[in-house]
């Protein structure tokens, strides 16, 4: 039996800017920190679940220091929160927990918060969602990161090094090219490049991209198969965990289909209230003892669902 994720209790809290740093363009490190009453929940947060944050009230930046194509949409009112999964949680004491997010400057909401600065308050909601579970008898666990599905992929790596310390870690992670990579380390298109930010807790890592300019050349999916193929271990004793695009994830599904591996992946879906209210995240999932599906919400049910109950490519996906 899995040693899952229970339902936990959610709440609000304020978080303060620590930083806000600028790795690469379009991508940043925000970390926050909650302190008093409220760093208790999100101590307890699970690696795959995600916390909303308020930035309505953010002001949009310069015009000078808007990302070419996104004047306009910077522009864009903002009513409710964004959604972001945790690359990092530190319980620094029993009243003060340090959270670390990164994302992309894609949008009006992502755009403002470029503008947070240090002692910045932050409205937080969460800890939301189902995160990943880690299954008995397991020897092996490969992390699968596709581009920005990364973040929940190092938090998930820090609890597996801390708690389960006999399960051996390998990190497979990729982009479309060095550019895209989102974490502070250089690219050197060497194929044994590695990230800095896995490497405490990963004993392995293959880094990929589409096109060769950092690390291995290719999809994360063909190196996931090769590693599987060439694994040490019995298909019994390996777990694997994905987080990216869903088209990545649909083939990370078939080869641990293949393998006969078990899989768990971190669905992505405009989740705008974040606790199941609004219904707007629907999941296609395998219909139990029938060929038809249901749905589930991303934001209550998951984001992480087992591979083998996800309808790929669902016709209803998108309502």
């Amino acid at each position: 039996m899995a040693k899952s994720c229970t339902r936990r209790r959610r709440g609000s809290a304020t978080g303060l800017v620590v930083s806000n740093a600028a790795i690469r363009p379009r991508f940043y490190r925000l970390q926050l920190r909650i302190q008093g009453s409220g760093s208790a929940l999100f101590a307890q947060t699970q690696p795959g679940q995600f916390a909303e944050l308020q930035v309505s009230s953010l002001s949009v930046p310069p015009a000078d220091q808007i990302p070419d194509g996104l004047a306009d949409v910077a522009q864009r009112q903002i009513i409710l929160r964004r959604p972001f999964s945790y690359c990092d949680i530190e319980v620094e004491n029993a009243d003060s927990v340090r959270l670390d997010f990164l994302y992309c400057v894609l949008g009006a909401g992502t755009v403002r918060m470029t503008t947070l600065k240090e002692g910045d308050p932050v409205s937080i909601l969460g800890p939301l969602g189902n995160g990943f579970s880690v299954p008995e008898g397991k020897k092996a666990a490969v992390l699968v990161a596709g581009g920005m599905g990364a973040p929940p992929m190092q938090h998930l790596a820090r609890s597996l090094s801390e708690n389960h310390g006999d399960i051996a870690l390998t990190v497979i992670a990729g982009a479309r090219d060095a550019e895209s990579i989102p974490f502070a380390t250089e690219p050197d298109g060497k194929d044994d490049a590695i990230i800095e930010e896995f490497a405490p807790f990963a004993g392995e890592q293959i880094v990929t991209t589409d096109d060769g300019s950092f690390g291995r050349k290719g999809f994360v999916t063909v190196h996931l198969e090769n590693w599987l193929t060439g694994a040490k271990y019995r298909p019994s004793e390996i777990v694997i965990f994905s987080c990216g695009p869903e088209a990545m994830l649909a083939e990370v599904a078939k080869v641990a289909e293949k393998h006969n591996v078990d899989c768990q992946v971190s669905m992505e879906r405009m989740m705008a209230c974040g606790i199941g209210l609004c219904q707007s995240c629907a999941v296609d999932v395998k219909q139990a003892g029938s060929k038809g599906a249901v749905y589930k919400l991303c934001c209550k049910d998951g984001p992480v669902f087992d591979s083998k109950d996800v309808v790929f490519g669902g016709k209803r996906q998108n309502i």
